[in-house]
């Protein structure tokens, strides 16, 4: 990673890495990672479908840094693809280390959301 490599798309999330979602050495758990960027794909989805949204697939996600506790995770949005009922978002993690200006990319990810109606069937995603 170069350091000239800067976060793309929209700050959409941002959370403090906490020693409950840790193993003993002090990682955060991959899993409440991937949960934040949900999150995030979720608040983003929500906002361009304009209502109730569902996660539908999240396309291989790879670490590339570990997450220590005190570390700021910051989430990145940005809309790849606007389908007739489904939106794709890729999804860029990074953290902002603990005491320190240093930012690293952790990781990224596309997310396929869906808009859904009051039945939780899928909707057509209202224009842009």
């Amino acid at each position: 990673m170069s350091d000239a490599e800067q976060p793309k798309g929209e700050l959409t999330l941002r959370t403090l890495a906490m020693p409950g979602d840790a193993n003993p050495a002090g990682d955060i758990f991959g899993g409440w990672v991937m949960a934040q960027m949900d999150l995030a794909a979720g608040i983003a989805s929500a906002e361009r479908a304009k209502g109730r949204i569902a996660t539908v697939a999240v396309k291989e996600i790879t670490f590339k840094q570990p997450v220590k506790v005190g570390d700021t995770l910051c989430i990145y949005t940005t809309v790849t693809h606007v389908g007739r009922t489904s939106m794709t978002f890729y999804v860029e993690c990074w953290v902002r280390r603990q005491y320190s200006e240093t930012r690293q990319k952790v990781t990224d990810a596309s997310f396929v959301m869906v808009a859904l109606d009051e039945q939780g069937r899928p909707r057509p995603v209202p224009a842009a």
